[in-house]
């Protein structure tokens, strides 16, 4: 069962997803001579670190509207664990494969968002036989010690340069899976289970949970909103030992009060959503083909967008300079590649409504090929 509420709030993480790429990518420290991966967030005009708040939330969001689809089919417990394990390791292996192939062999550990999705798809497989209020308390625990975890593992000396460096040792390869890579377990594992435990208050029987009305999502949304605000404004008493990060909000670290935040305002997101769109009476009848296709065929323009714009930064620095990464980052201005970015969701959508219209093989059909039962 697709809801346009999710598929809308799903292509808006992937549209910002690209035009934030773009200019990361292309234009995060051009013009200035503050050093390497200034990054987008450089830019305060561009909506930087919202969209991996979104994938995260949903893709709990998503496995808990598949667990109620496949009890209903009569799937018993084993089939439906062997289904999570199959799908989690495989994202797994393609995000370890996308990282050698589309950035360089020597990113291979770097914790990126699909290794870190199919590890929360493994984790959900747990998730699902606790009783909620335990698992609750666990993903606040998870957020509540993520920066002392920091701290003892001395965060800013993986982020020398400003992008996560690690050696091929064990001891880093774990701590960057932990709490040091761009999406370690800590804390970033709050947001799937976040969304796995709100998906039946927030959709009701949608998610197999009772319609009891938008007040509770959006006073839980609320709560974590004002507590974000609270955190912000306790930073500057609180011990280092309690911040890890040289600002309140930042995404790298994914400070206490970015994921309170991100994650308030993603649980309010859905709610109105839900409520609105999700009725059938047509409200997002002009929307819901665009955003269902995109949404549908999320995995494949993420792997996609990456080879449009990365490849060929690194065959024309390899040209111009014999450098491969030498024009990472300088490219071009952050105007341009914002327009690049805009034309690449453009072209995005179009190739997912063909997808969709032709039924063409995609990352998603081969996943489910494989991991489905």
């Amino acid at each position: 069962m697709r809801l346009p509420s999710i598929d809308i709030l799903r292509a808006l993480a992937i549209v910002l997803m690209i035009v934030v790429h773009f200019v990361e990518n292309l234009s995060g420290s051009y013009g200035s001579d503050g050093g390497p991966f200034l990054g987008a967030a450089r830019y305060g005009w561009l909506p930087t670190g919202f969209a991996a708040p979104l994938f995260t939330f949903l893709s709990g969001v998503s496995y808990r509207l598949w667990l109620d689809a496949q009890t209903r089919r009569g799937r018993d417990d084993v089939t439906i664990s062997k289904a999570t394990v199959r799908r989690g390791l495989l994202l797994m292996l393609l995000g370890f494969a996308f990282n050698v192939v589309v950035w360089t062999p020597e990113d291979v550990f770097n914790w990126d968002v699909l290794t870190f999705i199919g590890t929360a798809i493994l984790a959900l497989d747990v998730v699902r036989r606790m009783p909620p209020w335990p698992t609750a308390l666990t993903a606040c625990l998870v957020v509540a010690v993520s920066p002392a975890l920091r701290s003892l593992a001395d965060y800013p000396a993986a982020w020398t340069d400003g992008s996560f460096d690690y050696d091929f040792t064990l001891h880093d390869v774990a701590l960057g899976f932990l709490v040091t890579g761009y999406f370690p377990v800590f804390p970033w594992i709050a947001f799937p289970i976040a969304g796995f435990l709100a998906a039946p208050a927030i959709l009701g029987p949608a998610a197999g949970g009772e319609d009891r009305g938008p007040l509770r999502p959006l006073a839980g949304g609320g709560l974590l909103v004002a507590a974000s605000a609270v955190a912000i404004a306790l930073r500057p008493v609180l011990p280092s030992t309690l911040t890890s990060s040289t600002a309140a909000w930042t995404m790298f670290p994914a400070t206490t009060a970015y994921v309170l935040g991100t994650l308030g305002a993603t649980v309010i997101a859905l709610t109105l959503l839900h409520r609105r769109l999700d009725g059938g009476d047509g409200r997002a009848a002009v929307a819901t083909p665009w955003a269902s296709a995109l949404s549908r065929h999320a995995l494949t323009i993420y792997l996609l967008h990456h080879v449009v714009h990365v490849w060929p930064l690194w065959a024309w620095g390899y040209a111009s300079t014999g450098e491969m990464t030498s024009l990472w980052q300088v490219a071009m201005p952050a105007w341009i590649a914002v327009v690049c970015g805009l034309v690449c969701v453009v072209a995005m959508a179009v190739v997912a409504r063909w997808m969709d219209q032709t039924r063409a093989p995609s990352a998603e059909s081969l996943l489910r090929w494989l991991s489905d039962p």
